[in-house]
C-alpha cells in the first residue's frame, strides 16, 4: 500500500511569497493553493510537480471560509501567508481600514486554524505563519499593519502553548522587506525608484519555510527572522 504524500495548504498562493512557498513544497507535498482568483491558482498548479489544485476562497468571509474548509479531512502543513497592508498614520486610519487589515491578517488565520485543527492533530501537523519584521518592531505610518502582525505573533505563541501536547508544531517566519507587489506599490506611492536587488527574494523566505517543515520530529522551529544581506 502506497503511503500518501503529506498535504499542505498555502494561503495567498497566487503570487509573491505564497507562490514561492508552493514551488518549494511541491516536490514533497500535495498542495491546496489558497487565493481568490481560481484561474490564476489553476495556472500555478499546472506548473507544479506532483498534485496541486486551487482552493479559491475569500478569507475575510467567515461563511465561505467555513464551507471551503469542510472537505479538508487530512492536512499536514497549514501556511498562513495571505496578508494586506494599508500604510497610514494612526490619526488618518479609519475604523474600517483597521477592520479590513485585521480580518485578513489575524481573524482569518485564527478561524482557519480553528477549523482545521482536527485534521492537523490527526496528522501531527504544522502551522506556519508568515509574519513580518513589523511583527517585531514598529515604524511610523505602519501602525495598523504592525498591530495585526504583533497580534499574529501572540496568536502563534498561544497556539504553540496549547497545541504542542497534541503534536502540532507552530512556526512564525518574520521576513524583512521582500521583492513583492506590495513593495513595488509602496515605491510608486513614495515616487522612488524600485530596485528589486535591495530586497529579499520570495524564494529566500520560502527556503525558511521549507527548513521549518523539514525539521526532525523531535524539534520545532518556533521563530525564524530572515533579513536581506543587500538592503541599505
Amino acid at each position: 500500500m502506497t503511503t500518501p504524500r503529506p498535504r499542505a495548504l498555502v494561503t495567498g498562493a497566487s503570487r509573491g511569497i505564497g507562490a514561492a512557498i508552493a514551488r518549494a513544497l511541491a516536490p514533497t507535498h500535495d498542495l491546496l493553493l489558497g487565493g481568490r482568483d481560481a484561474r490564476t491558482l489553476e495556472a500555478i498548479a499546472r506548473d507544479l510537480p506532483g498534485k496541486a489544485g486551487p482552493w479559491a476562497v475569500d478569507l475575510a468571509d467567515p461563511g465561505s471560509l467555513a464551507q471551503a474548509a469542510t472537505d479538508i479531512d487530512r492536512l499536514d502543513v497549514l501556511v498562513h501567508n495571505a496578508a494586506v497592508a494599508e500604510p497610514g498614520t494612526i490619526a488618518d486610519t479609519p475604523l474600517d481600514a483597521w477592520q479590513r487589515i485585521f480580518a485578513v491578517n489575524l481573524f482569518s488565520a485564527a478561524e482557519l486554524t480553528r477549523l482545521l485543527l482536527p485534521s492537523l492533530r490527526r496528522c501531527q501537523g504544522q502551522v506556519v505563519l508568515i509574519n513580518a519584521g513589523s511583527g517585531l518592531r514598529i515604524k511610523a505610518h505602519r501602525g495598523p499593519y504592525a498591530a495585526s502582525k504583533y497580534a499574529l505573533r501572540a496568536f502563534a505563541e498561544a497556539l504553540q502553548a496549547e497545541e504542542a501536547p497534541n503534536g502540532v508544531r507552530v512556526t512564525s517566519i518574520h521576513p524583512g522587506p521582500t521583492d513583492t507587489e506590495l513593495q513595488r506599490k509602496a515605491a510608486d506611492r513614495a515616487g522612488r525608484e524600485y530596485r528589486p536587488d535591495q530586497f529579499l527574494r520570495p524564494e529566500s523566505v520560502a527556503a525558511a519555510v521549507l527548513n521549518a517543515v523539514r525539521a526532525p520530529a523531535d524539534a520545532t522551529v518556533t521563530r525564524t527572522v530572515v533579513e536581506s544581506t543587500t538592503r541599505r
